[in-house]
């Protein structure tokens, strides 16, 4: 209900200050001429776009926002094919595997790195995007794509700590509660290989963008012994509906949607830990197996109209980096603390990293979440890697042994023939 009320606000003010006329709702036009025009004249009546996004990541018309999906079909007369996914590497899984086809990719930063270096996105033609121009300097020429080619940002964000304030001793500062004994059952851990990671990595002081394969190793030590500890429960969008029921005292997301939790469980607070957060964008990119490419530009600029962006930063409650909506004081979440952080906190972004970390990255998980990698499996592997060793080692020496009695032997047969 608060997001309703704060978006009927939002594009009331809009409405009255002339930027667009009133809501769709009331049968009335919410975009202006000129953007209605620009639509049409693309020419994408009947084409298709096939569109590949978080989920819970676009304004849907529920609970009376805008309907973006609906509105840009509107506008061009072209059919959307709207799916979600999980994780940026569930994506990639997908993409990788091929006989795909998406038009419009929303992966994060070290994932858009990587699709960058495996040649697996088309460079952007920003003629088709003219509303870059609403993005604010600061999102533009990012690390991970610093020529501006492939991206464009879509939203900003860190990870966090959230808290039920009725199931906790005291208010954390720390990622260390999600291993405390007393809350058992009752955490709440990322389903994401490299979320999950970092807060290790954070907690033993790493770089969560290290080379060292000993590095992975101790840190996903440490996620085993979470898991035995309090034996955590490993979810993605699962986390709203548990964390806003009240039965969670601990939970590992994003700041923009502790901010919906909050709408529906008003006992819920958060904290940026103190040894650090991950500091992530996610951005619109077209991958090489699009099928509309133009249609897919078409979409990007669509986003960024001031309207659409303003839906979205409304209803997904992350930091959006279009100067239409950061700059907008009537827009509810202005200068909100946990999305727009008057300091940024301490933290980290993830890099892409280099395969044989992703394939050890991966096979640690699986141990992790499988139980294969608790504290007494791995003493039991280290007595089969000691007994495995010894053994090797006493076949080495009988092999030594009998190579230098061969040569031994050999030798005197040299001899005996020579006197002979």
């Amino acid at each position: 209900m608060k997001k309703f009320l704060l978006f009927i606000v939002a594009f009331c003010i809009c409405a009255s200050a002339g930027s667009f006329g009133a809501l769709a709702a009331d049968g009335e036009e919410i975009f202006t001429d000129e953007q209605i025009e620009y639509y049409k004249s693309l020419n994408l009546q009947g084409s298709t776009v096939n569109v590949y996004n978080w989920g819970e990541y676009i304004s849907d018309g529920s609970e009376g926002s805008m309907d973006v999906i609906a509105e840009f079909e509107r506008l061009t007369g072209a059919k959307v094919n709207y799916t979600n996914f999980e994780s940026n590497e569930n994506m990639y899984s997908k993409l990788s595997g091929g006989g795909v086809s998406y038009d419009v990719i929303v992966p994060s930063d070290y994932m858009v790195s990587r699709l960058i270096d495996e040649d697996m996105l088309l460079e952007l033609d920003y003629d088709n995007i003219p509303n870059i121009k609403n993005i604010d300097e600061q999102y533009l020429n990012l690390y991970f794509d610093s020529e501006q080619k492939y991206s464009v940002c879509y939203n900003v964000g860190t990870t966090v700590l959230i808290y039920n304030k009725n199931l906790v001793a005291e208010e954390p500062d720390s990622w260390s509660v999600l291993w405390d004994e007393q809350y058992k059952n009752k955490i709440l851990m990322f389903n994401n290989s490299r979320d999950a990671f970092a807060i290790a990595q954070f907690l033993l002081g790493q770089d969560v963008n290290t080379s060292s394969e000993a590095d992975w190793s101790e840190a996903a030590r440490l996620l085993a012994e979470q898991k035995d500890a309090v034996n955590p429960v490993y979810v993605m969008d699962e986390v709203f509906n548990l964390m806003e029921s009240g039965e969670y005292a601990f939970a590992t997301y994003y700041a923009g949607d502790y901010l919906l939790m909050l709408d529906n469980n008003e006992d819920l607070g958060y904290c940026f830990p103190k040894e650090g957060v991950n500091l992530f964008y996610d951005a619109f990119c077209i991958p090489q197996c699009a099928q509309n490419k133009a249609g897919g530009e078409a979409f990007i600029n669509f986003m960024l109209e001031e309207q659409v962006a303003l839906a979205n930063a409304e209803y997904i409650y992350y930091a959006s980096p279009n100067t239409t909506v950061i700059n907008n004081p009537e827009y509810s979440l202005y200068e909100n603390e946990a999305v727009y952080p008057a300091e940024t906190p301490a933290g980290q972004y993830f890099e892409n990293l280099p395969q044989n970390l992703l394939e050890l990255q991966a096979d640690l998980w699986t141990a992790v979440k499988s139980g294969s990698l608790s504290a007494d499996s791995d003493a039991q592997n280290l007595k089969i890697y000691i007994c495995s060793a010894a053994v090797a080692a006493a076949g080495i020496a009988a092999l030594i042994s009998r190579l230098v009695f061969k040569r031994k032997k050999a030798k005197e047969e040299d001899l005996s023939d020579l006197y002979d």
